[in-house]
């Protein structure tokens, strides 16, 4: 990384950077040999510092395709956009954080692993109350999900092999 000044190598740091994250980008190669980049809504999980995500799609498609052919993907993520202003035009930047690296696609095959992450999908967007009296409240524990959307619905597993994250606030 060229700018260390703005590398966050803190584990719980990125990891808290990645929760708040909204979407993950996949960087396939597609048959031409160019880039084919996807932005997907994904769940997450930390097993003692290996990180999953999980991805769903439906069950064709240009994706699926790709995704047959190569398991080594890139992903970036990113957020906090916002224009840092300067009294001259070399002095305006961008503000954001990022996190880019690279792991190993897979599907999910096993019925409890699947119905796991789409609990974990979820999870992310529709996050537990912690407030008993909100009627809003969701338990993951509590989703249902239709046999025959289950049936449809495909599940995409990344397991993150490396990765780095990027920080720049202000200047």
């Amino acid at each position: 990384m060229r700018r260390r000044d703005r590398e966050i190598t803190n584990f719980k740091d990125v990891f808290e950077i990645l929760k708040l994250n909204d979407i993950v980008r996949l960087g396939l190669i597609d048959n031409d040999g160019l880039a084919y980049i996807l932005p997907l809504n994904f769940g997450y999980e930390n097993n003692d510092g290996q990180l999953r995500l999980y991805c769903h799609s439906s069950n064709e498609g240009k994706k699926i395709e790709l995704i047959k052919k190569q398991d080594l993907v890139s992903f970036e993520m990113d957020r906090k956009h916002s224009l840092i202003t300067g009294k001259v035009a070399c002095d305006y930047s961008f503000a954001y954080q990022s996190i880019m690296g690279k792991g190993r696609l897979s599907f999910v095959e096993d019925e409890i692993e699947k119905l796991h992450a789409l609990k974990l999908l979820m999870a992310h967007y529709a996050p537990l109350s912690s407030n008993a009296n909100d009627k809003n409240k969701n338990n993951q524990d509590e989703w249902e999900f239709k046999e025959a959307s289950l049936a449809r619905v495909v599940l995409i597993r990344l397991d993150i092999t490396t990765w780095s994250c990027k920080e720049h606030l202000s200047i």
